[in-house]
């Protein structure tokens, strides 16, 4: 990091924090706090909704997960673009309808209001504690790769997100994000057309993509039917899409963007055009990473990408074998370089050598090997340390190889990207304890006073959600580990909507009794049967959830239903 770093940096936050708050400065009441007087265009609507789901964890994590895994987590969002059409089908008319503040004030309506609370309670433990991830993540890559002190990290990008939160309130939230969504997807531009130009002349931006599909990472689709994997196509399309239209149709972080919107149409139009643009949108962060993976064929990668792990070998008993380890990956990378410099080469002529191409396969095996034996080291040294370094493989490449004025630029992309999603977190926590709690249990007060106890909500549940980061410890890769802990809590959720929606029999006791078992048993499912033995994926618990709910809440309904008549 140099000056010119620092510089844009600070002036690309400054003046997406100050410009949304000034535009906004204000709020004259919690109708225009919390709805933004519902005057938010289609066009917004839909980025808002977009850089609310693109966390930071999503530029440092998938370009990541491309680089080793290939591709195949772009499946995990094929249920999304069905997801976005029962919303606006079912979701979004009643919503406006009954002109709710908050997705919960409609299971009320619905049901009572121990319902709405229950639900409402499920959003604020899991938002809060994915809000907390989502400040964490980059705070604890960024404090590793730039030895900056983790909690200051924490703390500074807490209290920025406090700050224009507090003063402008969802329109603040619906203008920075516009911004902040430039400034993200302007960042991965620049970094596919930067390892693009920096490749050697002979390869090309068509055999770039034969060297990744002889290497696996290119494999779109996984047809497996095995429960236990994540990312396979019928995952993608059936848990995929309970986990989407969970996220999307009941968390507060969400649906807050949307309720913004002028009217029923614009507000479809947005999420729609989320729909449309996402799976690509993925795709391309994806690619990204694999464009990163290319490049390190010429270019030297390190053999273990965080660096805190590094340092712990190097300074311990097995510094000797490490250091073969990383003289054993040097030879690999310089043979396998010379390799594709030589095959892309005859690619250009209009040869294919099979040779070469098994010989690619086997190096990058090797390779694989490699590092899995400097992963094996480092538990030796810690086993407790996160082996897994996924998260840090793009925000090396971007230190290490990217010219300076560009990496500010591309920290400014990671920071403005945490901002927005942890941002629309705290302010969906606030809105909802201030409108499903506060308001609910102290009615008939004015706007005024409602409006000071957002406000103020939002600082204490800044303070909790940094609070959180401060004592979270990552066990898996963030990306996954957001959606995790969505997906624990987010069927229970969803099946008390889609019974609030679809089934008129079932009524207030049966369905708050069943959604409380649900989520007690789906809580000792993950920890005993999925995070410990792992018999099914962690997407499963979703669908497992929603049917979970609707089929006890028939029997709770037709016990109590018998009581009642007797």
């Amino acid at each position: 990091m140099e000056l010119l770093d620092w510089i844009i940096l600070l002036s690309t936050l400054l003046f997406i924090v100050l410009y949304g708050t000034f535009k906004t400065r204000g709020s004259k009441n919690i109708q225009e706090y919390i709805l933004a007087n519902q005057s938010t265009n289609w066009f917004t609507v839909g980025l808002s909704v977009m850089a609310t789901q693109a966390s930071a964890i999503t530029f440092l994590s998938t370009p990541g997960q491309a680089y080793h895994d290939g591709m195949g987590f772009v499946q995990f969002y094929f249920g999304l673009p069905l997801a976005m059409v029962v919303i606006c089908m079912v979701f979004i008319p009643v919503f406006h309808r009954l002109k709710v503040y908050t997705a919960y004030e409609f299971l009320e309506e619905r049901f009572d209001l121990k319902t709405r609370t229950l639900a409402s309670v499920i959003f604020l433990i899991q938002r809060s504690i994915g809000t907390g991830i989502t400040i964490y993540a980059p705070a604890i890559i960024l404090s590793s790769i730039l030895n900056w002190d983790l909690t200051f990290i924490i703390v500074s990008i807490g209290i920025v997100i406090i700050f224009y939160t507090y003063f402008g309130g969802t329109k603040a939230l619906n203008i920075t994000q516009k911004q902040q969504a430039f400034v993200i997807m302007a960042g991965m531009f620049l970094t596919f057309f930067i390892i693009l130009f920096r490749l050697p002349e002979e390869v090309n931006f068509v055999n770039v993509f034969n060297v990744a599909k002889i290497e696996g990472k290119l494999e779109l689709l996984n047809f497996s039917t095995d429960f236990t994997e994540t990312y396979t196509l019928w995952n993608g399309l059936t848990a995929g899409f309970f986990l989407m239209l969970a996220y999307f149709g009941t968390d507060q972080s969400q649906v807050g963007r949307y309720l913004s919107g002028k009217s029923i149409k614009e507000t479809q139009m947005g999420l729609l055009m989320n729909g449309i643009l996402k799976v690509p949108m993925q795709f391309f962060i994806l690619l990204v990473g694999v464009m990163v993976f290319i490049f390190f064929h010429f270019y030297q990668a390190p053999l273990h990408f965080n660096p805190v792990n590094t340092s712990k070998v190097l300074n311990s008993e097995y510094q000797a074998e490490y250091r073969n380890l990383e003289i054993e990956l040097k030879d690999l990378l310089n043979e396998k370089k010379e390799v594709t410099q030589i095959y892309t080469g005859q690619l250009n002529q209009g040869f294919e050598n099979e040779m070469l191409e098994e010989k690619l396969v086997t190096l990058n095996e090797n390779e694989v090997q490699l590092r899995q034996n400097a992963r094996d080291i480092i538990t030796k040294v810690d086993s407790k340390a996160e082996t897994n370094d996924k998260d840090y493989v793009f925000i090396y490449f971007i230190l290490n190889y990217l010219p300076h004025g560009i990496i500010g630029f591309l920290l400014a992309m990671i920071f403005s990207a945490a901002m927005s999603s942890s941002a629309s977190g705290l302010y969906a926590v606030a809105s909802s304890s201030a409108i499903d709690i506060y308001k609910t249990y102290k009615p008939n007060q004015t706007e005024q006073h409602y409006l000071k106890a957002t406000k103020y909500l939002v600082i204490f549940w800044g303070i909790i959600c940094i609070l959180a980061a401060c004592v979270i410890n990552l066990f898996e890769n963030l990306i996954q580990l957001v959606n995790i802990i969505g997906s624990i809590f987010y069927g229970t959720v969803l099946g008390i909507f889609l019974i609030a929606f679809f089934i008129k029999y079932i009524k207030a006791k049966a369905i708050f009794w069943s959604a409380l078992i649900t989520q007690i048993l789906i809580i000792i499912v993950y920890f005993k049967y999925i995070h410990e033995e792992k018999l099914i994926s962690y997407m499963w618990m979703n669908p497992i959830g929603v049917f979970a709910v609707i089929i006890l809440a028939f029997i709770l309904q037709i016990v109590f239903s018998k009581k009642n008549r007797t």
